[in-house]
């Protein structure tokens, strides 16, 4: 079922040729351009043109009713709750020990430099409504958010039920963290939403109910479609965002001793998301590689969304790539730079220990990635598209910023103050050291 690439005796650079999904976010940009002019000069009523016509239902308020999540939270099967509730304890152990402690660093007598970690303040988290429901997505957005010390934290998500509602289980996991302000809204118009708030600037002075207004926010974090993807990449410099987040992604490195039921249905776990999913496997065994094809074979017929599976599965962006050795084996995989990297070989910690390029690394045959989804207590939003040889996933570091305090007396000042003027000389900025020298007409300034 997987198309193979034979690395095997060859020195080639494995990016030119490793599969990838191909999502042309650029082109997607230009499209939802007038979506996102449209909010951010219409505001409320541009939200509602846009949600009828992408997802066929029509608004008459954007913000849920704080009673519809707290009723989500009691219909909620339970055990459900128990799973949402085990993850929430797992995931907020793991991202409090991200905090940061501000540090003061006595640079010389009478100067000292210190760095503060601040939250951002009013935080917008995607959580996208489609193929699949996610209220795990909840959990991972909100509790490092909450852990960082954000004070305002919105939730969006597309509307779902039949009177608009985003998806029950959504609801309820917000509820559950103790997120009140939520809104029905998805796709581009969300995160237009969420960078220009839902008032407009046509007319700035109006007033709306106020289940309909929402805020700007200052930093928007999630996944989502290459649409929500293309506007966040739209409005990023008005607002941060977390990372333009691509299809799922899984890699495996493994050798002869991996066992193929599990490889396979690793494989098969992250196919399932989308079409577009990625699942590559790379290994030093063909038998193992004949015997993963021989269990997609079986495996997948059985699945629920086998059609989606397969066709991720047989695109382009998936595939078994043959190397000569575990070496050989981690280069690719580096220069891969899954989102999501299994090691499924001999000594698989000291393995994982040498990789470089992963948004999170899973050692060994019982911590498969659908655990790191739910509750091993890691993040779940992590870099796509080979961004993990730059960037990292969601923690409580994407919701913290750090500003440096700078303190010196005078005599301070006045030891450097040469040095100032002389780099400032140099570059040819004299009111840079005037700004130094005026504060001493003692020395002739």
């Amino acid at each position: 079922m997987l198309t193979r690439t034979d690395l095997r005796g060859r020195d080639i650079d494995p990016r030119r040729i490793l599969p990838r999904a191909q999502l042309d976010v650029s082109h997607a940009v230009e499209q939802i351009r007038p979506i996102v002019d449209d909010v951010r000069e219409h505001g409320f009523e541009a939200i509602v043109r846009a949600t009828e016509k992408f997802d066929g239902f029509t608004l008459h308020r954007l913000r849920v009713p704080v009673a519809e999540l707290k009723a989500a939270e009691e219909r909620l099967d339970p055990a459900v709750r128990e799973a949402l509730l085990e993850a929430i304890t797992r995931t907020r152990k793991v991202h409090a020990d991200q905090r940061r402690t501000d540090v003061t660093t006595q640079v010389v007598a009478g100067g000292t430099v210190t760095e503060r970690w601040l939250p951002v303040r009013r935080v917008g988290l995607y959580v996208p409504g489609g193929l699949a429901l996610y209220p795990s997505t909840v959990v991972m957005n909100v509790v490092p958010a909450q852990a960082a010390g954000v004070e305002s934290l919105v939730v969006a998500s597309p509307p779902q039920t039949a009177d608009g509602l985003p998806d029950e289980r959504v609801m309820a996991a917000c509820s559950l963290l103790g997120v009140d302000e939520v809104y029905a809204v998805g796709g581009s118009q969300a995160i237009a939403m969420f960078a220009y708030g839902s008032v407009g600037d046509a007319d700035p002075e109006r007033e709306l109910p106020e289940w309909n207004v929402c805020a700007p926010v200052d930093l928007v974090t999630g996944p989502g479609n290459v649409w929500v993807t293309a506007a966040k990449r739209l409005v990023h410099g008005l607002v941060g965002i977390d990372a333009e987040a691509g299809p799922t992604e899984i890699a495996v490195l493994a050798d002869e001793t991996a066992d193929p039921v599990h490889v396979a249905a690793d494989l098969i776990s992250q196919a399932e998301h989308d079409p577009l999913a990625a699942s590559v496997l790379v290994t030093t065994s063909v038998e193992l590689a004949d015997a993963v094809d021989a269990e997609l074979a079986r495996q997948v017929p059985l699945a629920k969304h086998s059609q989606r599976i397969e066709a991720a599965l047989t695109g382009r962006q998936s595939g078994t790539v043959l190397v000569g050795t575990v070496e050989q084996g981690l280069r690719v995989v580096d220069a891969y730079a899954a989102e999501h990297l299994e090691i499924q070989t001999r000594d698989a910690r000291e393995v994982a220990l040498r990789v470089r390029n992963a948004g999170a690394i899973f050692i060994g045959p019982w911590s498969p990635v659908s655990l790191g989804d739910y509750c091993a207590g890691s993040n779940h939003v992590l870099p796509t598209a080979g961004c993990a040889r730059h960037s990292s996933g969601l923690s409580v570091q994407s919701f913290l910023r750090g500003v440096h305090l700078v303190e010196y007396s005078r005599e301070a000042l006045g030891d450097v103050a040469k040095h100032v003027v002389t780099l400032a000389t140099v570059e040819d900025l004299p009111a840079h050291g005037q700004a130094v020298s005026a504060r001493f007409p003692e020395a002739g300034a």
